[in-house]
């Protein structure tokens, strides 16, 4: 009986290294421009890894930057960001790894943490290491 295998193995390699370290250094280095690269890197890579799961596809974050920001007085980073770390949560939960990141933890890391000037940064970690996670989970399994 000839048993046809599909290829879940993904075309593209998504990265696995991002830090926080490397992200402040090479910001400031570029003047911020690291950091876009960074977060559109994230959004683009949650689109390839549960689109075909969550049917949902998040918005290109130079988008919310250069366009919405300004049309929406602030509100579209806000949203964006909500919705984006909720689909990341969602999609770790999905794949069965065990790191808990979520719209909450954009809440209370990002915003309230923010009042302690660390939050931001430890949400920001947590970002980046939700993504990791994820991409090297979708490099193994697609």
């Amino acid at each position: 009986m000839n048993e046809v295998q599909t290829n879940t193995v993904p075309v593209r390699q998504l990265k696995t290294n991002r830090g926080l370290v490397k992200l402040i250094l090479l910001s400031l280095i570029t003047f911020g421009i690291y950091g876009l690269v960074v977060m559109s890197a994230v959004s683009t890579d949650i689109n390839d890894i549960a689109s075909r799961y969550d049917g949902k596809k998040t918005m290109h974050y130079l988008l919310i930057v250069f366009i919405f920001t300004g049309l929406t007085l602030g509100i579209a980073p806000i949203v964006w960001s909500h919705r984006i770390s909720n689909r990341i949560g969602n999609e770790l939960s999905r794949r069965g790894i065990n790191y808990k990141f979520s719209a909450s933890t954009y809440w209370l890391w990002n915003v309230l943490g923010a009042l302690i000037f660390v939050g931001p940064f430890v949400y920001t970690h947590k970002l980046l290491k939700s993504m990791n996670l994820l991409a090297a989970d979708y490099n193994e399994k697609g």
